[in-house]
């Protein structure tokens, strides 16, 4: 009865104006993903100041979904080479970073399927695996959450950072994501979205998109209450809330 209840009255997330984007798939992190010294390391074998300036603009913060916790994150001191295909790079223009990701060998990173090499694309040998067309969208505010998860997680984060491919992100030019963050991160939804058959183990839960998408979110700001937004009796709200009880 509440499952349909919520189903009845809410909206779809998929019929929302937003956009659901998975973080980085680089193919291969050991290259891509370094740690700060690394990081400070490629910048002090650059031979000029333009040079290290325009190198530091492509070596950025992100995220792993370890590093998502319950309402936070836990910065790692992780940052990723963004060669995205999508931003056309001349390699040429940066020798520090070409010099880097070559110590792990043109054959490793060249995108051709062979063994040993990462998976057949038509990028280059030195750009991620992924596209990244949307590479805009991680300076932009947006809603992020882990792909695996034993209660829902989700959280906004305004400033710009980066994710790798266990961290899917909510991005909208029109709709209030602190709205919709208030349904996502309650127990109701939580339980909700654990009768969708996508448990992981007796705890956990696996982030699918076509699931999340079909999240009810009730188009109604006139309710502050989210029982009340679904129209939830009494009966229903204690039901909810005891199974949260710890």
């Amino acid at each position: 009865r509440i499952k349909a209840k919520i189903e009845a009255i809410g909206t779809p997330l998929k019929d929302w104006n937003i956009n659901i984007y998975r973080g980085i798939l680089t193919g291969f992190n050991d290259a891509f993903i370094i740690s700060k010294s690394k990081k400070d390391e490629i910048l002090a074998n650059c031979r000029t100041p333009e040079e290290r300036k325009k190198t530091d603009e492509i070596i950025r913060p992100i995220l792993r979904g370890r590093d998502i916790k319950r309402y936070g994150y836990e910065f790692a001191d992780l940052y990723i080479i963004t060669t995205f295909p999508s931003l056309k790079i001349d390699i040429e223009s940066y020798p520090a970073v070409k010099q880097h990701l070559l110590s792990f060998g043109y054959d490793r990173l060249k995108q051709t399927g062979e063994k040993g090499a990462r998976k057949k694309t038509n990028n280059k040998w030195f750009e991620t695996q992924d596209s990244i067309s949307y590479w805009e969208d991680f300076s932009k505010q947006k809603i992020i959450y882990p792909d695996i998860s034993e209660k829902l997680n989700f959280q906004i984060i305004e400033e710009e950072i980066y994710f790798n491919n266990t961290i899917y992100f909510i991005t909208s030019e029109t709709e209030d994501l602190d709205y919709l963050l208030k349904f996502l991160n309650s127990n109701l939804i939580d339980w909700y979205y654990k009768t969708l058959s996508v448990q992981l183990g007796e705890k956990a839960v696996r982030m699918f998109t076509i699931y999340v998408l079909n999240i009810p979110i009730p188009n109604d700001r006139n309710r502050d209450n989210i029982y009340d937004s679904y129209q939830l009796t009494e009966e229903e709200k204690t039901f909810i809330e005891n199974l949260y009880c710890s």
